[in-house]
């Protein structure tokens, strides 16, 4: 018989308040499907706990049950902050997406949401599609949101992603310039699929001048073709060297790290990848340089305010309005951080916990 017994370095890092702090974990397994997936649900301060399904190949079960950890920890501020009544949870479900998926492990997978009586509410994340989440709602279908529009879902969230993006850079640009548009600046864009694309959208209207790139010449040719007046360089250690106003990080997480810092040219950082920041301490090298900061979790909150109005049963226009208080929201974290005397990450982060602390309701936070 095998040796199911738990590493101690799991369960410690569960019960440590400083990484863990999360009110249940669930471990779920169906043998028929082949399932192994991990439900971590952070808080339910606000209401239900909502956040993304990562199906994803893992070194180790306990690499696994880390990023879910961390993935639910960081839902939790960033619905917070978003002005939602909604708690952060996420599930990574391990395997190759490629190989690995099936109706039949997703239907399983959906029972074990199901199971959680809807504390925990889905959606799409790494490897997993708007396809995959009507199979899931079969089964759990009042906890399953980023349908398919023919199942009662938003789609693609990636439009209002990208508008909740550019209300964090106009309120960024309030910030420093004192005038809430990007007319006449110069915005670097890294990553224009199909986040960034729209987001260049937004800004060629706003009057910007633009410079992208992406790993896939395709993106960036589809970006071109369309809009000539649009530069593009090879990648994005030239785009962080090339003068601009605005620095947008849309691609990969650790965009900000020790050799990209000192680099940058821009006086602000606004972009829709998650996980910006490479490691603790880069906030403070930006603010040090005078650069200031958007947290990425703030930004880019406009898809987690899409599919959220699933819930109640979605409305474009009513999740859009939503989506463009993030303007307000980036604000008031700018005016915590120069009141506090901190990083506007830091300022961010005490804003959420604050507010789960509280248990401010959404028709109370942050009123326009």
């Amino acid at each position: 018989m095998t040796d199911v017994r738990q590493t101690p370095g799991i369960v410690s890092t569960l019960f440590r308040s400083e990484q863990g702090g999360h009110e249940q974990v669930v471990l779920c397994q169906d043998r028929a499907s082949g399932l192994k997936a991990v439900i971590a649900i952070h808080s339910t301060a606000l209401g239900p706990a909502l956040g993304g399904t990562r199906f994803h190949t893992y070194s180790s079960d306990e690499e696994a049950v880390e990023d879910a950890l961390n993935l639910a920890r960081g839902m939790s501020y960033k619905n917070a902050l978003a002005g939602l009544d909604l708690g952060g949870g996420k599930a990574v479900v391990i395997g190759d997406p490629d190989r690995d998926k099936s109706e039949e492990l997703l239907l399983a997978y959906g029972r074990f949401v199901a199971s959680l009586g809807g504390r925990y509410v889905t959606a799409c994340d790494v490897g997993t599609y708007v396809a995959d989440m009507d199979v899931v709602s079969r089964v759990a279908p009042r906890w399953t949101t980023g349908r398919s529009p023919e199942n009662g879902g938003a789609g693609d969230s990636s439009v209002l992603t990208a508008w909740g993006v550019f209300q964090g850079m106009r309120a960024s640009a309030q910030a420093k310039w004192g005038d809430p548009t990007l007319r006449g600046r110069r915005v670097g864009v890294a990553g224009v699929g199909k986040v960034g694309h729209h987001l260049v959208e937004h800004l060629l209207q706003d009057g910007a001048e633009v410079v992208v790139t992406d790993v896939r010449g395709e993106a960036v040719d589809r970006i071109t073709s369309r809009h000539p007046q649009v530069t593009a360089v090879s990648d994005a250690d030239v785009l962080v060297r090339t003068p601009l106003d605005v620095y947008a990080p849309c691609a990969l997480g650790g965009a900000l790290d020790d050799d990209s810092v000192p680099a940058l040219t821009a006086s602000i950082v606004c972009g829709a990848a998650n996980n910006q920041l490479a490691h603790p301490g880069i906030e403070k090298d930006l603010a040090d340089r005078g650069i200031l900061y958007a947290p990425d979790y703030v930004v880019n909150a406009g898809g987690v305010i899409q599919v959220a109005d699933e819930l109640n049963g979605f409305d474009f226009e009513r999740a859009r309005a939503k989506a463009t208080k993030i303007f307000d929201t980036t604000l008031a974290i700018f005016e915590r951080a120069a009141a506090d005397g901190v990083p506007p990450a830091a300022a961010a982060d005490r804003l959420a916990e604050q507010r789960m602390a509280e248990r401010t309701p959404a028709e109370s936070w942050l009123r326009p």
